[in-house]
């Protein structure tokens, strides 16, 4: 019972900070480093655009795996969200994945009040309550399900914060709230949703988020401003 008070308190303090995304117009830019096995094979770049009520936001992934000097895994990724007075309308992706190709086109259709898929795994309609999987944004960490940024598909979920832990940034040690965000449906072990996410609860700023699959993987928050 203590642990899901604590949780509703950290997620309180934040959220009335960060209750929309207009709160992010004074961040231009959010730079993670990909690491696989404790290595930086690659980055994820997000970059921010304000103008009035419109926020734009821009990724670029990109990483590989190499083994003997052959490139065994690859991903070249660009997106974009687009949201107009804190509500997503559009969100675009194309990923290369290996040379095989993945692809979103979502928009919001304000007459059915849903979102209209057209992906590579999923087409049809989703609640406008979903969020893009994407780790610049910390509500991500508040919905109970999420659309894939590489294919479309919605996958549920659940976050539980597990505990206050301490990570170096910047030759810093710095307090961050630990959570798990895991999946609850019945998913292959391929499919399922299942990280640890570090957040700076004052900031409202995703500084890591690790996962284990075929190695250790992490997204490592390099710089944001």
């Amino acid at each position: 019972m203590k642990k899901y008070i604590c949780i509703f308190y950290i997620l309180s303090c934040y959220f009335s900070v960060f209750a929309n995304e207009s709160h992010y117009k004074n961040i231009s830019k959010i730079e993670m480093d990909v690491l696989r096995n404790d290595k930086v094979i690659g980055y994820s770049n997000y970059f921010f655009k304000h103008s009035g009520d419109t926020m734009i936001v821009e990724n670029y992934t990109k990483f590989n795996i190499e083994m003997f000097g052959i490139k065994v895994f690859e991903i070249d990724s660009k997106a974009k969200e687009i949201y107009e007075k804190d509500k997503l309308i559009s969100f675009e992706s194309l990923t290369l994945q290996n040379d095989k190709k993945k692809f979103v086109k979502l928009s919001y259709d304000k007459n059915k009040n849903k979102f209209i898929i057209n992906g590579s795994s999923y087409v049809g309609e989703a609640d406008h309550k979903n969020m893009i999987g994407n780790w610049w944004n910390i509500k991500i960490l508040d919905t109970k399900s999420q659309i894939s940024p590489l294919s479309g598909s919605i996958k549920k979920q659940e976050v539980i914060f597990t505990n206050e832990d301490q990570v170096e940034y910047k030759n810093k040690k710095i307090k961050l709230s630990k959570f798990k965000l895991k999946s609850t449906e019945d998913l292959p072990d391929d499919k399922k949703l299942d990280f640890d996410i570090w957040l700076d609860s004052n900031k409202g700023i995703i500084f890591k988020v690790k996962y284990n699959r075929l190695g250790s993987w992490e997204y490592r928050l390099k710089n944001y401003q």
